[in-house]
């Protein structure tokens, strides 16, 4: 240990006892002196001691909250992607330099502590990174919550690209142990599955059910606590943990049938292990159905619990409880919760059900059909067999209701009916979620209006108002402040300590955009973010890249809607640019891509080697001197979106116009003064609002111009012909110009463009190049580009995460919010 720095510079108490409570952690918990101790040894010890400090914090809390204590929130979401939790933990507590200098009196700086933590490997992309911002949110506001989803073993996939071709492997976040989580094994519900449902006669005549399930699963809980800004309150992440009842068969193990013993674990403990496993099977399916029924249904067996050791009855439920379905992926609480209501705590029907929708709400976050689950009649009749007794039950009711208002229309019939008959009979877990919660959300004003034109049209019809909209914001707290220091350091100088606590206070950056002095330390953050993405690039996939060079980032899931096909395409067709025409004073330009493709979707896997095809060709090019780069960032996740996004010129939000719900990374990126090119799609309809439209790259068709295109048959070679260089890229790309071992490799891609061009990705092809064109003109200006940059960072105090929570709180939960 070198501790000679440190030992010029007196310690406080503070920070000496947490330097003893460290070393106590690293030597009584994980059996090891500080010499031995390597990086991830302290991390875990720092961890451990934080979460001590969390602790004093939550009982804390537990003994000032009044008994009386309102409504609980409690959040279900099959995905939590809070990533590193340390730097937040330390942040939120007011820790962080305190512990940076007791740590160095060990001889540890904190980021080789901070970086030996694995990313929690329980998310996939936007819908769990805003179920992780918007818990913290909570926290921060003062509500009560909790967090319901499932402890995955290994989550999402690893992604390795071999060959520039995607490959997954199991994520081993747990590995080592996770320091934050309390496992808490006196808290588990056992979860049924099959069997078959009894009936009797109850009281006054009426049949009471008993469902006799033929498996049975125990959800084990483990706690991770939610720390709020300035530590005002904890909330806790509950994860489910799958567990067979009985570990083994004792009897065949002593058979010798060693493996037939431990089949019913395995099977038990599938229903954990990964995150969204392939659904391409029937056994898949029913893995995601288990899945989604396991943790819905401990959840509310959970806040049910609660509510009684509170409560003698369930008949205030609604008053103390609110239920928040994080997409279609817990629709079948709607059953579940009349299930327990009805079976378990028997209260009549109609009671149950004003008590279910009283207390439900539901968001949702696509308009994608594939994404508005449905599942087998057949599969659930098997599955879940009571539950499928109550969605007829519901079904019947809701439809007589609809007779009875509209008789004889029978297209609204089939249409509203939660279960469809158009390809098989199936059930409609959106209708269902829409139809048992009080609250429907979108999660932008584009996306709201959408839902009410197009998926729940009718259903919006019988239910006015029920639709509201809620559109997804940021946490502040780890999207700048933690990700981006030297921003929120200038900001502090030239705002004020408020702009911490105050997003709104970024507005008055407005008054310094045209600010010399300024907009030179504004660059010089980004220049110094920008060096240190340089060196991932660099140290990760061996690719040299000048941070003096405009950043081009695209990072996010990879789907066809999404179009990172149309960033490529311009990629090409700025390459071949650069090599025609050598004279040109070219600005130089990165492009940086990363993101998943799911296990099984095969198109989006081929974008993937096509982008890692053309970066090997252009890399390689001495012909552009090095002008033009492009990085493929494999295994994106949190931590390497806390790199990419504060060195982030222009962002990059293209999807196809009307198919991007909302966004997250459209806000994260330009709080951090990148530049938009989009679509108004999503989000970024409001936040060309709030910054101003000039302020962003705009391109490409509207919403309703590509349903008026899909509508009239459009197809993409009409595009191809008028466009000067369109043909030539898909030329080239078809031709197996960036695909020598292969020449027909991407034939699939071009012919799906010169057809139906679903995607619009031709369509917007020539009005996307022009954006990119205006975008490297702006760039040759430092001062006019470093205006925009700044101007972008004022315009986004409006998407924090605390405004759209306090939202949530006012119009859908009715729960305070404490400032």
């Amino acid at each position: 240990m070198n501790t000679s720095a440190a030992a010029a510079i007196p310690a406080t108490a503070e920070v000496s006892a947490l330097r003893d409570l460290i070393l106590r952690k690293l030597t009584y918990t994980l059996g090891k002196t500080a010499s031995e101790a390597h990086d991830r040894d302290w991390f875990m010890a720092t961890a451990l001691a934080v979460r001590d400090h969390v602790v004093d914090r939550f009982l804390a809390q537990m003994r000032d909250r009044p008994a009386a204590s309102g409504k609980t929130v409690y959040y279900l979401s099959l995905e939590f992607l809070i990533g590193r939790l340390l730097r937040e933990n330390i942040s939120n507590l007011g820790l962080t330099e305190d512990l940076r200098a007791a740590l160095a009196e060990l001889g540890v700086t904190l980021d080789q502590a901070r970086l030996a933590e694995p990313d929690a490997a329980l998310g996939n992309g936007g819908l769990g990174r805003l179920a992780a911002c918007f818990l913290e949110s909570m926290s921060s506001l003062g509500i009560p919550a909790f967090g319901y989803g499932i402890r995955y073993d290994h989550g999402l996939f690893r992604q390795i690209i071999r060959d520039g071709w995607q490959q997954e492997y199991p994520e081993d976040w747990l590995t080592f142990g996770n320091p934050w989580e309390f496992a808490r094994p006196e808290i588990r519900h056992r979860i049924g599955f099959g069997g078959e449902v009894a009936t009797e006669n109850g009281h006054e005549g009426e049949p009471r059910h008993h469902w006799h399930p033929g498996e049975t699963v125990d959800a084990v809980a483990y706690d991770t606590p939610v720390v709020g800004w300035r530590g005002k309150q904890v909330n806790h992440l509950r994860l489910w943990r799958a567990r067979a009842p009985d570990p083994m068969r004792l009897d065949a193990f002593n058979r010798g049938d060693h493996l037939g013993a431990l089949a019913g674990q395995v099977r038990a403990e599938a229903i954990s292990k990964v995150l969204y496993p392939s659904d391409d099977s029937p056994a898949g399916q029913e893995l995601r159905l288990r899945q989604e029924y396991f943790f819905t249904s401990a959840a509310l067996q959970d806040l049910l619990r609660r509510h009684l050791r509170a409560e003698a009855t369930v008949a205030n439920l609604a008053d103390h409880v609110a239920i928040q379905l994080n997409d279609t992926h817990p629709a079948i609480a709607v059953a579940e919760l009349m299930r327990l209501l009805v079976d378990e705590h028997e209260l009549p029907w109609e009671e149950a059900w004003r008590i279910t929708c009283a207390a439900t709400s539901y968001t949702n976050h696509t308009l994608l059909p594939e994404a508005l689950e449905t599942w087998p009649v057949p599969l659930m009749e098997r599955l879940l067999p009571r539950h499928m007794q109550i969605i007829y039950r519901i079904n019947a009711e809701h439809l007589d209701a609809v007779r009875a208002g509209h008789p004889g229309d029978d297209r609204l019939l089939a249409s509203v009916s939660l279960i469809g008959e158009d390809h098989g009979r199936r059930v409609r877990m959106g209708q269902l979620a829409f139809v048992g919660s009080h609250k429907v959300n979108g999660v932008s004003a584009l996306h709201t209006g959408l839902m009410r034109q197009t998926v729940f049209r009718d259903l919006n019809g019988l239910f006015p108002g029920r639709i509201v909209n809620k559109t997804n914001g940021i946490s502040f707290r780890r999207w700048m402040m933690q990700c981006n220091p030297g921003l929120t350091a200038l900001l502090v100088d030239v705002i004020g300590p408020r702009v911490l606590d105050q997003p709104g206070a970024l507005v008055e950056l407005r008054a310094l955009a045209d600010d010399a002095a300024f907009q030179g330390r504004f660059a010089a953050v980004k220049r110094a973010n920008k060096e240190a993405l340089a060196l991932r690039i660099r140290e990760q996939i061996g690719v040299k890249v000048d941070p003096g060079a405009l950043f081009d980032v695209q990072i996010k899931r990879i789907h066809e809607y999404k179009r990172q096909l149309l960033n490529v395409l311009q990629t090409v067709a700025l390459y071949e640019a650069m090599r025609a025409e050598p004279m040109r004073d070219w600005t130089p330009v990165v492009k940086v891509f990363s993101g998943k493709a799911a296990p099984g979707y095969h198109r989006a896997k081929l974008i993937i080697k096509l982008a890692c095809d053309v970066a090997r060709v252009v890399n390689r090019d001495p012909s552009v001197r090095g002008l033009l780069k492009v990085a493929f960032l494999p295994n994106y996740n949190v931590s390497a979106a806390e790199v990419i996004v504060p060195a982030a010129d222009l962002s990059e939000q293209i999807s196809t116009a009307g198919m991007e719900a909302s966004g997250t990374g459209n806000m994260k990126l330009a709080l951090n003064g990148a530049l938009t090119i989009g679509t108004l799609d999503g989000a970024t309809v409001e936040m060309a609002e709030h910054i101003g439209r000039e302020h962003l790259f705009l391109f490409g068709l509207s919403a309703a111009e590509v349903a008026e295109k899909r509508a009239n048959g459009w197809r993409g070679g009409t595009a191809i012909a008028a466009s000067d260089c369109l043909g030539e890229v898909l030329d080239a790309i078809g031709g197996g110009v960036f695909s020598p071992d292969d020449h027909g490799r991407y034939r699939p891609l071009v012919d799906s463009l010169t057809a139906e061009d679903w995607f619009m990705v031709a369509a917007d092809f020539d009005s996307y190049l022009a954006a990119q064109t205006r975008a490297a003109q702006l760039y040759r200006d430092p001062q006019a580009w470093r205006r925009e940059a700044v101007l972008n960072t004022a315009g986004m105090g409006w998407f924090s995460s605390d405004r759209s929570i306090a939202e949530y709180a006012s119009d859908i939960w009715g729960v305070p919010v404490a400032p």
